[in-house]
């Protein structure tokens, strides 16, 4: 241990010296960090993200930097089986290094290795490999791969395995205490598992729904609800334990509704999961959102607008005060979308303040807060207390009733860009809808920038979608006559996609950017039909027709474009 420690602080101490230099800490939260490095002997690295004084991805710049090693703390990661099966128990304990994550399409292995230097150990694991594999490392201390070796070899990883190695009736909640050995008890190991496969296979969802004689566990993927697993109704008890006690929830309450999450490190990157529990008449319901950083935040060039469009968001988001809204139900990539947008403007020149219900994912420079109902910070309260913070960007997660819409539109009169998010079917719903909720038109009409409706659509699997010429039905919804040339495309299904037809999704969009003829006709209360004339004649362009043009763009398909979208008024056009 004491080695260890030596070790540490030989790293350490030119890696703060080195972050005060480059003016990316100071002297003073250095000194902090050091304080609290000598109660805990944490990695100082580790001690600075968690103090808030920088980011993780910078620290990582840094440390690559300094060491030219990235480091990884193997406490929060969970390894992928397919990775350990390539390194055998001896050799890992030999060289100290344990294999984190492969990537079997680039043919990418990533190690925690102990020394970073020591060229025999890659080299015998070159050899072993038969140079099959091309070898990245990431820095973790020695004890902490003594640990992960010991925890992850010698026992069945893969969710079939597990299962097999329990008898139904075996499963007790004793297997859930934490403890050195916890590992040796399969529950846990059947948890991760599960968790692993879910980020694996893209879901943004787990559900854990009990039933009187068994558990049905699904995943959503691309948006669908897709079950994989039926277990016996006795596993139950310890699973949800165990998912209690890693996000932190009371696991003797079991008729209230709870809230938690869990943080770790999968396929090599960081993975939160939001964590609910419902009670039901055959037990508690479980819910985990997963909260993937690295899905989570998108470029705003890589939303999929098109030129027209994107210039339309970016000359919104130019202006110095007002109200944007995002609207769309839940589920359509609206968190993603402002989140985008503010990481977009995100500079050490503004001040962006955040109320959010929760708080999905960490953004540096920041200033973020969740809703919290017992401490009476609801969001007209919050809003109130952001104003005093000297904000130059607010962002309210929702807006739901009158007073916090008061607040919003407050806060956008008085200087200030405010970003927030409205349940409404289109973006022109979102004028009724405000006025539903009490906004006056006048102080609608002269404090809306821009409103954008969105939906996410399932793309078509590159390697299975078949092309095929629209009957006349389909014609008219596309907008082209019987003689017009079209070719578009339809699902199928193969092994790549797991028998969908679809991989991934992409945003449909349409932005309505105010000006002074919509303002005059919203402040008159005009009807929804008039507001739409008048947007259509600026070139607005609603959803269905988006979703339109990416069936001819051979992206999508029909069936799910209608899936997501209202195209009956395409059929009812002459």
């Amino acid at each position: 241990m004491a080695q260890e420690n030596t070790t540490t602080r030989q790293i350490q101490q030119p890696l703060g010296r080195l972050l005060v230099e480059k003016g990316v800490i100071s002297d003073d939260q250095l000194r902090i960090a050091i304080q609290e490095q000598n109660k805990s002997h944490q990695p100082l690295g580790r001690l600075l993200v968690g103090l808030g004084f920088l980011s993780e991805a910078t620290i990582r710049d840094v440390l690559s930097e300094n060491l030219g090693q990235e480091s990884v703390d193997l406490a929060t990661v969970i390894l992928d089986p397919a990775a350990i099966k390539l390194i055998p128990k001896d050799i890992a304990r030999r060289y100290q290094l344990v294999p984190l994550s492969v990537n079997a399409a680039s043919k990418q292995l990533t190690l925690a290795v102990a020394d970073p230097d020591n060229i025999i150990a890659l080299d015998q694991v070159r050899a072993l490999l038969k140079d099959e594999y091309r070898l990245t490392t990431q820095l973790a201390s020695e004890s902490d791969i003594l640990r992960a070796i010991d925890q992850y070899y010698g026992f069945e990883l893969s969710i079939d395995g597990i299962l097999h190695e329990i008898e139904p009736g075996e499963m007790e909640y004793q297997a859930m205490q934490a403890g050195v050995n916890e590992f040796s008890q399969p529950v846990v190991r059947l948890i991760d598992a599960l968790l692993t496969e879910a980020v694996q296979r893209g879901a943004s969802d787990i559900h854990f729904e009990p039933e009187s004689s068994f558990l049905r566990i699904r995943y959503r993927v691309d948006g669908v609800l897709r079950q994989v697993r039926s277990l016996h109704k006795s596993f139950w008890p310890a699973m949800v334990v165990r998912l209690k006690v890693m996000s932190n929830m009371n696991i003797a309450e079991t008729r209230a509704p709870q809230d938690g999450r869990i943080s770790l490190r999968l396929s090599g990157r960081q993975i939160d999961f939001r964590v609910a529990s419902h009670p039901t008449t055959h037990g508690e319901n479980l819910v985990l959102r997963i909260l993937d950083r690295q899905k989570g935040i998108v470029p705003i060039d890589q939303l999929g607008l098109d030129e027209a469009a994107l210039s339309a968001l970016k000359l919104m988001i130019a202006k110095p005060e007002g109200i944007v809204l995002v609207t769309g139900p839940t589920g359509s990539g609206k968190t993603t979308t402002l989140y985008s947008v503010l990481s977009h403007v995100n500079t050490e020149s503004v001040n962006i303040m955040t109320l959010e219900d929760p708080v999905e994912y960490p953004l540096s420079l920041i200033r973020q807060t969740s809703v919290n109902e017992a401490a009476k910070m609801d969001f007209a309260n919050g809003i109130r207390s952001m104003m005093r913070q000297d904000p130059d960007i607010i962002l309210v997660g929702e807006i739901r009733d009158h007073p916090t819409a008061e607040m919003a539109f407050r806060a956008a009169m008085t200087g200030h860009q405010v970003y927030s998010t409205l349940h409404t079917n289109s973006a022109l719903g979102a004028i009724p809808r405000l006025l539903d909720i009490g906004i006056l038109p006048d102080i609608m009409a002269t404090n809306i920038i821009g409103i954008v409706a969105q939906r996410l659509i399932r793309v078509l699997c590159p390697h299975c979608k078949y092309s095929y010429q629209p009957d006349a039905g389909e014609r008219r919804l596309l907008g082209i006559s019987h003689n017009e040339e079209a070719t578009i495309f339809r699902a199928a299904g193969c092994d790549i996609c797991q028998h969908q037809g679809y991989i991934g999704r992409m945003a449909l969009m349409e932005l309505l950017k105010m000006d002074n003829e919509l303002d005059d006709l919203i402040s008159r209360r005009a009807s929804i039909h008039q507001l739409k004339q008048a947007a259509l004649a600026r070139g607005f362009r609603p959803l269905a027709a988006d979703g339109i043009r990416r069936v001819l763009q051979g992206i999508t398909s029909l069936a799910e474009v209608a899936r997501v979208v209202d195209l009956t008024e395409r059929i009812s056009q002459p």
